[in-house]
């Protein structure tokens, strides 16, 4: 009974389980029902093989952001060139920690440091203690009190935490910097010398001014009278003139030579830098460089009224170093305007010190050596000129004319050469008419004395009346020998070179096939006897021995080359400059094949550069362009290395230069 009334509710009870476990199935089957995959009308339809293809993906460490297109500079190809290493990584977060080792010796510092401190704060307050104790001990007056205070031993004593001090406070370290003591200097100068002029100008002073104005003008129309007379008073007149204009210029020239020298003090401070450049700067980086060197660009020569003006020539002064000579004319031959002659000097880059104009164009120039103060000077109308810097004249001192045997095109070329045997002064010419003329300057007055004639073989033509016309070389540039004086080199327009001698004057010593187009420049060597060089407009520059046809060396600069010139410190050392604005420097000891230095000098297209010079002493070259401007540029070490030694001179006599070094 107890039994069946135990079942009964427990069947009822999982009855009740079982009809809620129905009902909670059917709502799950009604869910999934309703719950429709739902698919786009354009989605793609892929097959079971394809859902099944499975797609691996790798990560990498490498950083999407980085860039993969950074170029440097090469400087060993002198290109830009893309880098194929790219940093990867990418710092989130970085801290500098400031923990140090307890064995380090810093640490053992620090600790002896806090344990000493910490010491020395105990035994003050165990002292301040023991005074207390001693002060209630009399306070209670009896010794009882006393003794139990001494007999009580003192609990030991806790050192006192020390708060630490904030290690990234930056304030609490500081540091001085000793500031160094003030001086000031003075100096007194003597007052300069001054005096006070004064005068009044009324009306009748300028009335008697013009009223003498008026004599002398009416004197000089008198009527005609003999020829000597009027010679007579033609150089009274000049005298007067000239003493009129002396005493105008006397109050000028007291001033002029201070003037100068505060110009040159003004100018050197404010090219300053550019002066400690030329004097202190090495370009260490030559070190890194494998033997190339540069050009370092000083100051820059420029005159207003040389702006339309091309630089023809350029010369060193022999006496003074730091004092050039430029002409300035046109080659250009539809534009041939007036030219000019200005004498720079390096203390003062912003104005020349002399300034002649003539009527025409000066294509060349050379100063002699003995006499520094004389300048000759070839003109594009043919004739040749002597100026003379002790003179404040700015016309020349002498001049050819077509009665005294001018050259009837233009002179390339100029040269001062020794005294002839009379002591008089000459100088050589070389044009386009295929004359080489010597000019020797006898009583105050040019004579000239044809030297040789530039005959071209082959081209003798028939003239009228049998007569036999032989055609003439253009020559463009010659060349003294520095040891033997009767040789001279000539090059001509047709790229020919003559080796010609003082003493033959109808016949050469050599002809040199030398170039396909006109030769610029010819200079020998100024150590070797034997070697010359030569440029021309066929871009190329060649090396001779005047014993062989053949050049020794070619180089091709792939630009018509304008100038070359030898260096003065090394019989290796050259520089050639190219109508492209660049300027080549080449050392044959150190590379045979190509140019140690190539530098473009003047940055504009249209600008060409017409010619260089070696400084005789100070480690700088000048060029010239044909906007009228001269730069100055100073050669790094790699550029004016000297020749080695030779170990053992076993070479011929002509094989060993002059300062001792290796031939060429």
């Amino acid at each position: 009974m107890l039994l069946a009334m135990a079942i009964a509710p427990y069947r009822a009870t999982r009855l009740q389980d079982e009809d809620v476990s129905t009902e909670v199935g059917e709502g799950l089957d009604e869910w999934a029902a309703g719950k429709i995959l739902v698919k786009p009308p354009d989605q793609l339809e892929l097959t079971e093989a394809e859902l099944k293809e499975e797609f691996t993906r790798i990560l990498t460490a490498n950083n999407p952001h980085a860039p993969q297109n950074i170029v440097r500079y090469s400087f060993k190809e002198r290109t830009y060139k893309p880098i194929s290493y790219v940093d990867q990584m990418a710092i989130h977060f970085s801290l500098n920690g400031n923990m140090i080792l307890k064995d380090s010796d810093e640490g053992r510092r620090q600790n002896a440091r806090l344990s000493i401190e910490d010491s020395t704060i105990i035994s003050e307050e165990t002292e301040i203690k023991d005074e207390e104790r001693e002060e209630e001990a009399e306070e209670a007056g009896t010794a009882e009190v006393a003794e139990a205070a001494e007999a009580e031993e003192p609990p030991p004593l806790r050192p006192k935490e020390r708060k630490l001090a904030n290690q990234f406070n930056f304030i609490e370290r500081a540091s001085k910097t000793l500031n160094n003591p003030l001086r000031d200097r003075a100096c007194q100068s003597e007052p300069t010398p001054c005096k006070n002029f004064s005068a009044t100008a009324n009306q009748w002073e300028i009335y008697d001014a013009y009223v003498e104005e008026l004599q002398k003008m009416e004197k000089s129309k008198e009527k005609e009278k003999p020829r000597a007379h009027i010679a007579k008073k033609e150089e009274k007149r000049r005298g007067r003139k000239s003493t009129s204009l002396e005493s105008q210029s006397d109050d000028i020239t007291k001033v002029s030579k201070a003037a100068k020298i505060m110009e040159r003090m003004v100018n050197q401070n404010t090219f300053d830098d550019i002066a400690q450049d030329f004097k202190y700067f090495e370009d260490a980086s030559d070190e890194y460089r494998d033997q190339q060197g540069t050009l370092l660009p000083l100051w820059k020569f420029q005159y207003d009224k040389t702006k339309r003006l091309a630089v023809t020539a350029i010369s060193w002064n022999p006496k003074y170093k730091d004092l050039f000579a430029v002409g300035y004319g046109s080659y250009d031959f539809m534009k041939q305007s007036r030219g000019m002659l200005l004498l720079y000097t390096m203390k003062n880059p912003s104005f020349p010190e002399y300034i002649f104009s003539s009527e025409s164009g000066i294509m060349c120039l050379d100063i002699h050596n003995a006499h520094p103060h004389l300048v000759a000077v070839g003109f594009y109308d043919g004739n040749v000129a002597i100026y003379n810097l002790k003179k404040p004249s700015s016309q020349p001192s002498y001049k050819s004319s077509a009665k005294s045997g001018k050259h009837t095109d233009p002179v390339w070329q100029v040269k001062w050469q020794k005294d002839d045997m009379d002591n008089n002064l000459n100088f050589f010419s070389v044009s386009s008419d295929g004359r080489i003329v010597s000019w020797t300057l006898v009583k105050n007055e040019l004579v000239h004395t044809d030297v040789i004639k530039l005959s071209v073989e082959g081209t003798t033509m028939q003239g009228p009346e049998g007569l036999q016309l032989q055609t003439l070389g253009c020559g463009t540039s010659f060349d003294f020998h520095k040891k033997i004086d009767y040789l001279f080199l000539v090059g001509t327009e047709e790229g020919k070179i003559y080796k010609c001698s003082k003493c033959y004057s109808s016949q050469f010593l050599d002809v040199f096939e030398a170039h396909h187009m006109a030769v610029d420049a010819v200079s020998w060597n100024p150590y070797h006897t034997k070697v010359f060089i030569s440029c021309s407009s066929d871009w190329t520059v060649k090396i001779w021995d005047h014993t062989i046809k053949t050049p020794m060396f070619i180089y091709d600069l792939n630009s018509a080359v304008g100038d070359v010139a030898w260096s003065p410190y090394s019989s290796t050392v050259f520089a050639a400059v190219t109508t492209d604005g660049k300027a080549h420097v080449f050392d044959l000891s150190v590379n045979k094949y190509e140019a140690i230095c190539t530098q473009v000098v003047v940055a504009k297209k249209k600008n060409k550069i017409t010619h260089v010079q070696f400084n005789p002493v100070y480690p700088v070259v000048i060029i010239g362009d044909d906007r009228g401007h001269v730069t100055c540029l100073k050669l790094s070490p790699n550029l004016r290395r000297m020749p080695k030694q030779p170990a053992v001179q076993l070479a011929a006599p002509d094989k060993v230069l002059h300062n001792g070094s290796e031939g060429i």
